[in-house]
């Protein structure tokens, strides 16, 4: 199985840069379909969120494979592979299958065992399903990942404990304000991610939130689900003297507001909660006088104490995710070597159907239980012989060895 991840993440990128590689849902399909049209790829998931864009595809090329999804985000964002290659991470085979197992479980995210990941993951793989482009390799590699996902969430507390990052959004929030008890607060956003963070600001005894999105419909739903206000998104730097906090979470593929935007109308002071990628709040607002500008960044450094303590299960993860793995590679190798398995045996099966036929004017003479008995006895040698290629064949699928194995076999017997 040839299956290759080529990602980026805001972990290991600047956010200046990340941004640039940030793909929209309404932009997926044609992203898909660029991806799955390239030369050495047959496959092609997408995952794009907050904190990562990751490519994985199955191809029978690794380097070609890694130089197509290279000049694919190259296209994306419209920067030259030197000015991103030494941010790209690539795994490949069964590192590739470890990776997925631990992105799906929480490990990889921001906030550690966050259960949004699942969903996302869940999310990508069908859209990669709707248009077309996976097939048998990806879609075993996913399905498998979502049921590690559940034992994982299951079995350990890491991810039973852990908040979601829209909660930990309004934690730091809490943080930077000494609490949220009487403040106003506008959430502009009404995706997940902005239900996410309503419902998390409904268990605080806050004073009026309000809620803007482009599709003020979905502002208008969540206003009718926890109560506030709403108001359009054309409004929102006009009305910003009455908040304390302004958090921002949309999927606008560039910026929503400048300093020149915002300036003129704040004159005490504004906590802005910027978590959409890429950004919607140009970082030069941070230069205007009384306002706090935070963005990923600052909340990535706001979670991490949260793994702190977390050392035990964390090991505990990666151990169930480490025999997962193990265990799919080698059920995806049995599957892969079953069919020759199988057309070794038929060959075989023919031939000895063939030599009887050849000798049938010489067996005309024999009684059915003279026929019986040769049947049994050519059945029986046929069977000595294929038993141990065949267990041979098992016991080493997946490995170096069960590959020259089944090689040999294909040159030896024209399979």
């Amino acid at each position: 199985m040839s299956l290759v991840i080529v990602g980026l993440n805001n972990k290991t990128m600047p956010l200046n840069l990340f941004e640039s590689f940030a793909i929209s849902s309404d932009e997926l399909p044609k992203a898909l379909l660029s991806v799955k049209s390239r030369r050495h790829i047959s496959e092609a998931v997408i995952l794009s969120t907050c904190n990562r864009t990751e490519v994985y595809v199955f191809a029978e090329k690794f380097h070609g494979a890694y130089q197509d999804v290279r000049d694919f985000f190259s296209d994306l964002s419209d920067l030259t592979p030197d000015q991103f290659n030494d941010y790209l991470y690539v795994h490949y085979e069964d590192e590739a299958v470890r990776h997925l197992f631990s992105v799906t479980c929480g490990l990889d995210s921001a906030v550690l065992g966050e259960n949004e990941i699942q969903h996302q993951v869940k999310i990508a793989w069908q859209k990669a399903q709707l248009e077309d482009t996976c097939g048998a390799t990806i879609n075993a590699a996913f399905r498998r990942s979502l049921e590690v996902g559940k034992r994982v969430r299951t079995e350990i507390d890491l991810t039973k404990q852990a908040p979601s990052i829209a909660r930990a959004v309004i934690e730091m929030a809490e943080e930077n304000l000494d609490g949220l008890e009487g403040k106003n607060i506008l959430l502009l956003g009404a995706g997940e991610m902005g239900e996410g963070m309503a419902k998390a600001l409904s268990k605080f005894d806050t004073g009026e939130v309000v809620f803007a999105n482009r599709n003020i419909t979905k502002a208008q739903g969540l206003c009718k689900e926890f109560g506030g206000g709403v108001i359009e998104v054309n409004q929102i730097p006009s009305s910003l003297k009455k908040f304390d906090c302004f958090i921002s979470s949309t999927s606008a593929s560039s910026t929503l507001f400048s300093k020149d935007d915002l300036s003129q109308y704040i004159r005490k002071p504004l906590l802005i909660i910027d978590i959409a990628i890429p950004r919607d709040i140009d970082p030069a607002v941070s230069e205007i006088e009384n306002v706090s500008l935070l963005d990923m960044e600052d909340l990535q450094s706001f979670v991490e104490p949260h793994r702190k303590g977390k050392e035990s299960d964390l090991a505990t993860s990666r151990k169930v995710i480490f025999e997962e793995t193990n265990r799919f590679l080698d059920q995806q190798s049995a599957r892969k070597v079953a069919p020759l398995i199988a057309e070794f045996r038929e060959g075989a099966e023919e031939i000895r159907q063939m030599e009887l036929k050849r000798f049938e004017a010489r067996l005309e003479g024999l009684t059915d239980e003279q026929r019986d008995t040769i049947e049994s006895l050519t059945q029986g040698i046929l069977g000595k012989i294929l038993h141990d290629p065949t267990v041979s064949l098992n016991e080493a699928a997946g490995s170096p060895r069960g590959e020259r194995l089944a090689d040999s076999l294909r040159e030896l017997f024209n399979l």
